[in-house]
């Protein structure tokens, strides 16, 4: 520990200290976030002077969070500022439990993925879960030896509550009331925490991908668990009372009687379902090869190569339901960007027009008009990197702390 360390630690709890850990917190934040910023950058980003700037990195540095690198040649008069990057040996486990399987990433800070594993299990129970993280760290700390993971994250295809990672109704998976942040960290002895896997995949896009710069956007997956979808509001996540809110896959868009995995009829999700797309490729979706050609990727294949009369009625008869759905959540919550993942992403390349036809109607149109529709741009990553970020918000907001 050097003797600036002592120092301050022998303040802790004064303004000027708190101040202090504050504005460390920030500049590790934008730095996580911007992947590579120089000191410069830093210095207009927060308002603070060069010399504080340099302190405050200096720090980071010596907490092994951050590294310095030597500025790229310029044209520009002077001398270039140094460029600040996170360090490539701080990392997250981010856990997603799905019905099939239970999916692990290591995540660094920067939000790259440095690995990925999958166990398969049919239906895993939360001890699955906390038995198959132990078992990955351990195989993880041989791999990749030297790097320190911070904390765990978990993706969980359910209602979760906010203020304790208790997964108080996974309909899918059949969960009630599963204490799963608590139970992983009592198993790993690191931080953990636990959120919504559809919330924390807008969390993802927000600051890692198509969402970047957009304060106000939803984002909403269909997949084989159902419809999710998470809310970005005023650029934070909105979470509500309990954490549940943007239960957009059980808002009720109809009369007709199918239900949805909370047993509701007439919803989002209940009506919008992968498997009646399936139906018309000719094979059930268990009969896909997931390693080479999943279930989204036929679906996506046949429509870039023309849908069959079945499928692409199927498509639109869907895309008018989901835009029922996409005008009232406009409504309700005025986004500038709506990104729809999964096999969404499907039914608004293979009936678009159908889909903006029914937002219109059932949206306001001046939010209708000003809304963009997209795909997400994080792929295959997006649940690693949103379950990584809530896994690291300990130590971007208090640096020091979290690593004493």
């Amino acid at each position: 520990m050097t003797e600036a360390r002592q120092v301050a630690g022998t303040v802790r709890g004064n303004s000027l200290e708190s101040v202090r850990r504050h504005n460390l917190a920030t500049v590790l934040r934008l730095v996580h976030h911007g992947g590579a910023v120089s000191r410069a950058e830093l210095t207009r980003a927060t308002g603070l002077n060069r010399s504080t700037i340099g302190a405050l990195v200096t720090e980071l540095v010596e907490l092994g969070l951050v590294d310095e690198r030597e500025p790229s040649p310029t044209a520009r008069a002077g001398r270039p500022s140094p460029t600040v990057v996170p360090r490539d040996d701080v990392a997250a486990v981010a856990v997603n439990p799905e019905i099939d399987a239970v999916e692990l990433a290591l995540v660094g800070l920067g939000g790259a993925v440095f690995a990925r594993a999958r166990h398969p299990i049919a239906l895993p129970t939360p001890d699955d879960v906390v038995a198959v993280v132990r078992l990955q760290l351990d195989d993880w700390g041989r791999a990749f030896a030297g790097t320190r993971v911070t904390a765990v994250g978990a993706a969980v295809p359910g209602l979760v509550r906010a203020d304790d990672g208790l997964v108080r109704h996974a309909p899918h998976l059949g969960w009630r009331d599963a204490p799963l942040a608590a139970m992983l960290q009592a198993s790993t002895g690191l931080s953990a925490s636990a959120a919504n896997d559809a919330r924390l995949g807008a969390l993802a896009e927000r600051v890692f991908g198509a969402g970047r710069g957009v304060d106000d956007l939803v984002y909403v997956n269909g997949g084989a668990s159902g419809i999710g979808a998470g809310v970005i509001a005023g650029g934070r996540p909105l979470g509500g009372a309990g954490g549940y809110a943007g239960e957009l896959g059980h808002m009720r868009v109809g009369d007709a009687p199918a239900r949805d995995s909370a047993g509701l009829a007439g919803t989002l999700e209940a009506l919008v379902r992968r498997d009646a797309l399936l139906v018309h490729l000719g094979a059930d979706a268990s009969e896909a090869d997931e390693s080479r050609h999943t279930p989204l990727a036929r679906l996506e294949a046949a429509v870039a190569t023309g849908p069959s009369a079945g499928l692409a009625g199927e498509l639109e008869a869907q895309a008018d339901v989901l835009g029922t759905a996409l005008g009232n959540a406009v409504n309700l919550f005025d986004p500038s960007l709506v990104l729809l993942g999964g096999f969404l992403g499907v039914l608004l390349d293979g009936a678009g027009p159908v889909l903006r036809a029914s937002m219109r109607r059932a949206g306001l149109e001046a939010s209708v008009d000003a809304v963009r529709l997209d795909r997400p741009a994080l792929g295959s990553d997006i649940l690693a990197i949103g379950a990584a970020e809530i896994a690291f918000e300990g130590v971007l907001g208090d640096p020091a702390g979290a690593l004493a």
